[in-house]
């Protein structure tokens, strides 16, 4: 087991795999070239490029019991695999895709993997998309579904949640509402490449070199997502909330992707706040690299990582 230092700032070998290369460049040919004339075009390219859950998913789902969920306000999938050595503790997951797509299905490569290494079960949320249910309908969704769990008699100390992208930020988001409304916390939290600030106001390094947005991303997503509320709110932009109380907080980011700023002000700011917080920067790769895992070494890695902070938090 990996020991995780409090407030850890680590940095992965220098240069990305060939294989990793090759997937960034893909990603700036096909991601960071399409049409961009307005949040509804955005909207449209989203769904047709990231909805899509790929034939991997078939790989990544063997050996798993994937059962779907449909009570009311939570709807998702369980996955848990075949030998489930601790059915005790479990991983809510809240997927990326920018508030208008993805699903529980297109993020198997990470749920069915950390399922699988952690040998537990693994909830993925489904919750409701933008524009159709805009802000603040996620957190909502994601807020119940921890609820659901608690009432299922699981313990918040056997619970940690973690997502990817907006995901990412929707985990943040998520903490933030349980600890306004007293609900206990989860042990620990996960954010791969994390969306924090939706006011599209702060000055990107990489807006250049990721490989798959731009700054004027940030403003058609959250555009969509928040049909006019104010981006500046903690649980739209969890940067700008207090951070005090949380649980541990570990983030994965590429030192390359547009979105390392707000990895490294979240684990600057969880420092002052008191919070227990690890970040792990990786070079040149594309936002988001755990979904390639199978594809490129780096993003296995990168599982592994993840799965080892859990078991340290989930005790």
């Amino acid at each position: 087991m990996t020991a995780f230092v409090t407030n850890s700032f680590d940095q992965a070998p220098p240069l990305p795999s060939l294989r990793a290369r090759m997937m960034t460049r893909a990603s700036r040919m096909l991601i960071k070239r399409w049409p961009r004339r307005s949040p509804e075009s955005v909207l449209r390219w989203a769904r047709l490029l990231f909805n899509s859950p790929g034939l991997m998913n078939i790989f990544h789902a063997r050996g798993m019991e994937i059962n779907q969920v449909d009570e009311g306000a939570v709807r998702g999938e369980w996955l848990a695999p075949r030998e489930c050595a601790s059915p005790q503790r479990v991983l809510l997951f809240l997927h990326g895709g920018g508030y208008v797509s993805c699903s529980p299905r297109s993020h198997r490569a990470i749920t069915a993997n950390l399922a699988r290494m952690l040998g537990q079960r693994v909830f993925c949320l489904d919750y409701r998309l933008a524009p159709e249910h805009p802000f603040p309908a996620a957190v909502d969704d994601a807020a119940a579904a921890y609820a659901w769990l608690l009432h299922q008699g699981i313990e918040p100390r056997n619970i940690a949640v973690a997502g990817d992208s907006a995901g990412g930020g929707l985990v943040l988001a998520t903490l933030l509402r349980l600890r306004r409304t007293g609900a206990p916390l989860p042990a620990g939290a996960v954010c791969i490449s994390p969306w924090l600030d939706l006011t599209g106001t702060y000055p990107y390094r990489n807006a250049e070199t990721c490989s798959m947005f731009w700054h004027s991303d940030v403003a058609n997503f959250s555009s969509l997502y928040l049909k006019g509320a104010p981006p500046e709110q903690e649980e739209a932009s969890p940067l700008f909330g207090d951070l005090a109380g949380l649980p541990p907080v570990f983030t994965l980011v590429s030192c390359s992707e547009m979105l390392y700023d707000d990895a490294l002000r979240l684990h600057e700011k969880a420092g002052k706040s008191g919070v227990r917080s690890v970040l792990r920067a990786y070079p040149g790769l594309a936002h988001d690299w755990p979904l390639a895992v199978g594809l490129i070494p780096e993003a296995r890695q990168a599982l592994l990582e993840i799965a080892d902070f859990l078991r340290s938090v989930q005790l």
